[in-house]
């Protein structure tokens, strides 16, 4: 009797903490399953949100639907200094910021003090491994030491612009031609990021995708690639981690999808640094000057690192840059005038501009960087304290919480951008100079930090730069790129891991007089 007394003792707290805990996994799953659509909060409705026992803002959070990062902007921009603290579930707690002097602490002054975190780290893992977009402290350091002194090359640069240039000329141009011809209306989203897709494979592997070719059956690894980034970009959204953690555990649904999506697109890459590695031994050094062949020929030859860093860059460049264009192309439609001016600038250059003229595209250049204030290709991110600190706003923030400085706020900010905050104005990035030209104005990347700042500052921001006014100058010279949505309609942008339209850019692709 006494010994099933010392077991009831022993077993008590697990039925408590199951009684506890079931009941609250029932209520996410149900209402992950079940919820009923409600009208999202307008931004005129806007209130710091109410948090209850065990569920925090959970409920507030759900209601806004597929308008998560608006909302959020909107509380941004109505709290105090521009922060506020989200009660996540559980007693969890999130500050959202877009305050570039909390911006700065934590991306630059106290830069050892936010990092990925476990959280997010171990969110990523199962497709990112430990690559360079997933990883902290030495082993970021040294991935991006590496990295660095490859980007800081002029011969990636160079082809880099011959990569872009060759699926210009033989694949999109063709595509849109044909389009145009045949009053074809194409879901120009979905075009640039295939495009994007072929183009960051070529880059990172060496490796034609062909994933922008209609006539092509799109490759294993594309279609697996394309599955494991959504899902994992779930996972980082999911209020309640323990919901994908059981899924992953029992190997069910999406966790199990994800499982074998990741799968083959670890395999595929290994088979590429495998064959690498057997050529470089055959020959000394690699003829291809894609980055896989530029690590393996400097001597880091490590299977499973160069697989991550290439896999990570794939992530990287694969939807960042088509995000960027797509909202860039929205924009240009609703602004005649602005188009006018580029396509004026761009029929001052050579039909096939090369970096050096492409370079000097400065009001395409601002163009793409006021189109990117507004609709950002990555519109926050997120890091974890490694021990407790206060903002510069006087925020506290206690080891291991979230910040998450909200990009997609800060391009709206009237504190920042002024009372025209809200028109797309290539100008404010511009200073006309005697001669009558323009020269760019950069901002402060810790207000403006759609490319990360400090440390971190993303490597490839020049070459996006130089991709995207290619293909701007490429596909502006010949066609006009006319949406097909009804008159009114305003696109809703949504987030996984980079920005999209949602239901995709339908246009018509209307040849130019010029062009001719």
């Amino acid at each position: 009797m006494i010994e099933i007394l010392q077991n009831m003792q022993l077993i008590a707290p697990v039925f408590l903490f199951l009684s506890l805990i079931l009941p609250l996994i029932f209520f996410f799953f149900y209402s992950s399953l079940f919820n009923k659509k409600e009208a999202a909060p307008t931004k005129q409705t806007v209130t710091i949100p109410k948090s209850y026992p065990l569920i925090g803002s959970y409920l507030a959070l759900k209601r806004t639907g597929n308008r998560r990062i608006q909302w959020l902007s909107d509380i941004v921009q109505i709290s105090p200094a521009n922060t506020f603290t989200f009660q996540r579930p559980l007693g969890h707690i999130q500050v959202f910021t877009g305050n570039p002097s909390n911006v700065e602490h934590i991306l630059k002054t106290r830069f050892s003090n936010y990092q990925k975190g476990y959280s997010v780290i171990s969110t990523l893992s199962d497709f990112l491994g430990a690559g360079i977009f997933n990883a902290d402290g030495n082993t970021w350091k040294f991935q991006r030491q590496v990295a660095s002194h490859e980007f800081n090359t002029k011969s990636l640069r160079k082809f880099v612009e011959q990569v872009v240039d060759a699926e210009l000329s033989h694949h999109l141009i063709p595509i849109m031609s044909s389009a145009a011809q045949q009053d074809q209306t194409l879901d120009f989203q979905d075009i640039l990021q295939r495009f994007a897709f072929d183009n960051i494979c070529k880059i990172a592997f060496g490796f034609d995708a062909n994933y922008l070719t209609p006539s092509v059956e799109r490759s294993k690894f594309a279609v697996a690639y394309e599955e494991a980034s959504e899902i994992i970009s779930k996972r980082l959204r999911e209020l309640f981690p323990l919901v994908w953690k059981v899924k992953r555990a029992l190997n069910i649904g999406s966790e199990k999808r994800l499982r074998m999506a990741a799968r083959e697109v670890h395999e595929f890459a290994k088979n590429i640094v495998r064959e690498k590695t057997r050529e470089l031994k055959e020959k000394e050094f690699l003829e291809s000057a894609d980055m896989l062949s530029r690590f393996l020929s400097s001597g880091h030859s490590d299977e499973d690192f160069v697989t991550d860093i290439v896999i990570s860059f794939i992530l990287a460049g694969k939807d960042t840059t088509s995000a960027a264009l797509t909202w860039f192309f929205w924009l240009l439609s609703k602004n005649p005038r602005v188009e006018k001016e580029i396509v004026n600038e761009i029929l001052d250059k050579s039909e096939a501009p090369v970096y050096d003229e492409v370079k000097h595209m400065v009001y395409t250049h601002a163009a793409l960087c006021e189109s990117m204030r507004l609709y950002p290709p990555v519109p926050m991110d997120s890091k974890e304290a490694v021990e407790d600190d206060v903002l510069p706003d006087g925020t506290v923030v206690k080891k291991g919480t979230l910040v998450t400085y909200h990009v997609y706020a800060m391009g709206r900010l009237e504190s920042i951008w002024g009372e025209d905050w809200a028109e797309f104005k290539p100008e404010r990035w511009l200073e006309k100079l005697e001669s009558g030209k323009w020269k760019f104005v950069p901002k402060d990347s810790f207000t403006y930090p759609v490319f990360q700042a400090g440390p971190r500052i993303c490597l490839g921001k020049d070459m996006a730069f130089m991709q995207m006014q290619s293909m701007v100058a490429g596909i502006l010279r010949r066609f006009a790129v006319v949406p097909t949505l009804a008159e009114g309609v305003e696109p809703n942008f949504i987030s996984f891991l980079s920005s999209q339209m949602e239901g995709g850019f339908p246009v018509k692709i209307i040849q130019r007089e010029t062009s001719n």
